[in-house]
């Protein structure tokens, strides 16, 4: 049986920079890996920021899009039964941020998925500066997506504060609470900085497994909750980049605009990540990058926010 983890969270809670942690120890420890990245909007963006982890012991793969939620499940129960042939050790799925836990377990119970894959982890991703004013609709895709985690990681730990923290953690119960969820969340839930990850710390979390728990189930429309728009090749400077960030965030025509992220090739050719919220905006070097800027809210206004990057 092939193990198959589940990795959850919301757009930009920092997913695809877990599982590049996450990856590497698997691949240290003499596995054969396949990631599947699970994105309903068609754009992967993700797996170019995987790329450096393809070798002979792992590969990525990608189901995207689809005409509506029914065909995006077909094709990803699809994608799941070709790569139960290649002979993986384990196989990680990061699904879009917007995603149906449910979809993941339904699959893995359905024939021929059954007889080829066991569910080893759900590890769910919660950005530890996470924001108070969610609407209703993200209040639930945040606690269904961390209901049935074994082990749950504050990112950007050591960017918040002791009380961030706590606000965080108090949210991620109110919000279990609130789709009649009993479980509430203690020692489970993992804060320390991820550049301080030792081998003992992977261990755990690769042997954290995942709890099945009962809740109400809400039925929203497509198209609604958290949403990403990707724009790419911006060109401007550090000054332009941080104003830009700025107006999008705080201009209520563009929606309501949760993170901007992304990266920037400057002049001499180094690079700059992107990370901003309506409480904090970060510019800082870092050594690889990708053209592209990513918005990411609710009811966002792909007109608007594009004029901002023009």
């Amino acid at each position: 049986m092939i193990k198959i983890d589940l990795i959850t969270g919301f757009l930009g809670s920092g997913k695809t920079t877990f599982i590049k942690k996450y990856a590497s120890y698997l691949l240290k420890k003499g596995m054969n890996i396949g990631i599947l990245e699970n994105d309903f909007g068609a754009v992967n963006v993700d797996m170019m920021l995987l790329q450096d982890l393809m070798g002979d012991n792992c590969e990525l793969e990608m189901v995207s899009g689809g005409c509506d939620a029914d065909c995006h499940r077909r094709r990803f129960k699809t994608k799941l039964i070709a790569m139960g042939m290649c002979g993986y050790d384990r196989v990680i799925v990061e699904p879009s941020g917007i995603f149906d836990v449910d979809e993941f377990f339904d699959a893995l119970h359905e024939e021929p998925l059954d007889k080829w894959y066991e569910i080893g982890n759900v590890i769910a991703i919660v950005d530890a500066k996470l924001a108070e004013d969610f609407s209703a609709e993200a209040d639930y895709l945040l606690a269904s997506e961390v209901a049935d985690a074994g082990c749950v990681l504050l990112s950007r730990s050591q960017e918040a504060t002791e009380k961030e923290i706590q606000s965080t953690k108090e949210h991620l119960n109110r919000a279990l609470g609130q789709i009649q969820c009993k479980r509430r969340l203690k020692s489970e839930i993992l804060d320390g900085n991820w550049d301080d990850l030792t081998d003992t710390d992977l261990e755990k979390i690769l042997d954290c497994g995942y709890v099945a728990e009962d809740y109400v189930k809400e039925s929203y429309a497509e198209g609604g909750g958290f949403d990403s728009l990707f724009f790419m090749n911006v060109h401007k400077s550090e000054a332009e980049l941080q104003k830009t960030a700025e107006k999008i965030l705080n201009d209520p025509s563009c929606g309501a605009v949760f993170r901007v992220k992304g990266f920037l090739k400057k002049e001499d050719g180094q690079w700059l990540e992107l990370n901003a919220t309506r409480h904090e905006i970060s510019i800082r070097p870092t050594k690889l990058g990708q053209e592209i800027m990513i918005v990411i809210g609710e009811k966002l206004n792909k007109e608007v926010i594009d004029g901002y990057w023009k």
